[in-house]
C-alpha cells in the first residue's frame, strides 16, 4: 500500500459519459481531482486525442480499455497508450503472463524513449460485475477469490505495477504480492450510495483501510447535483476513516 497518496489522489473518477464535451466539463468541475478513467464507452467515441487534451489540463489519465489479445497486438497497444499520455493502463490479466510481460516492457521502452515517467501497468483479475456463479457459465472454477488470487500472482511474476480486483479480494492479494504491488479496486460507493450494476461493492474508507490504494468512482460522484461536493464529500469521508 502506498500511505504517502493524499485521499484526493486515491480517487480515479470514472468519466463514463458519452463525449468530449460531457467529459471535458467534468473535469473543468472537478479541480480536486488529480486521476480521470478514461474507459472503452469514451475511448470509442473520442479516441487518443481527448487523452491528450485532459493531460494537457494536468490531469493524470488512467486508461481503462481492459486489453485482451496477443502479447505483440497487446504490447503495441500499450506502447501507444504512452505515447498518448497514459499514466495507468489496464490489462487482463487471464490473457496469460507472456501478454502482460509483453506489454510491460513495451510501455516501459516508450516512457523511457520520450522521457516520461513509467506507467502504471494493471491486471485485470475477475470484473466487480461477475459472482462465483457466473464464472462456473464460463467454464471456470466457482470460486472468484481463489481466481482473482490466482491472476494476481501471474500479474506480479508478469511484472505489471499492480492488479484491479475487488474490495473483498484485498487482503488476500495484498499478503499474496507484498506491500508494494499496487491495488486498484472498482465497485466503490460512498456510504448511503446505490450498489447499481456492481455486486462486490464497498465504500471509500473500508476499500483503504483494508489496503486499496487507487479507488475508481464514477456516478456517486458524475451524476451527483453537484460533482465537485460529491468528490469532497469522499474526500472527507477518506480523511475520517485513515
Amino acid at each position: 500500500m502506498t500511505p504517502a497518496l493524499a485521499p484526493s489522489q486515491r480517487i480515479i473518477t470514472a468519466l463514463d459519459v458519452e463525449n468530449k464535451a460531457q467529459a471535458l466539463a467534468l473535469v473543468d468541475q472537478l479541480g480536486q481531482a488529480s486521476l480521470f478513467k478514461i474507459g472503452l464507452e469514451l475511448f470509442t467515441a473520442e479516441g487518443p486525442a481527448l487523452l491528450r487534451e485532459i493531460q494537457a489540463l494536468g490531469k493524470g489519465i488512467f486508461l481503462d480499455l481492459k486489453l485482451h489479445d496477443i502479447p505483440n497486438t497487446v504490447g503495441e497497444a500499450a506502447r501507444i497508450g504512452v505515447r498518448n499520455g497514459a499514466r495507468m493502463m489496464t490489462i487482463h490479466a487471464s490473457g496469460g503472463k507472456s501478454m502482460m510481460a509483453r506489454a510491460a516492457e513495451t510501455a516501459v521502452e516508450e516512457a523511457d524513449k520520450r522521457g516520461f515517467p513509467r506507467p502504471v501497468l494493471l491486471g485485470v483479475t475477475i470484473l466487480t460485475s461477475l459472482q462465483n456463479e457466473d464464472l462456473a457459465s464460463v467454464g471456470m472454477a466457482p470460486d472468484t477469490s481463489a481466481q482473482v488470487l490466482r491472476l494476481a500472482a501471474l500479474a506480479r511474476a508478469a511484472g505489471l505495477s499492480g492488479v484491479v480486483c475487488s474490495a473483498k479480494e484485498i487482503e488476500i492479494v495484498r499478503k499474496e504480492t507484498g506491500p508494494e504491488f499496487l491495488i486498484v479496486t472498482p465497485g466503490i460507493r460512498p456510504a448511503g450510495a446505490s450498489a447499481q450494476d456492481q455486486k462486490r461493492v464497498m465504500t471509500p474508507a473500508e476499500a483503504v483501510a483494508r489496503g486499496s490504494d487507487y479507488l475508481v468512482i464514477g456516478r456517486p460522484i458524475t451524476q451527483a447535483a453537484s460533482p465537485a461536493a460529491a468528490f469532497a464529500a469522499i474526500v472527507r469521508e477518506l480523511e475520517a476513516g485513515l
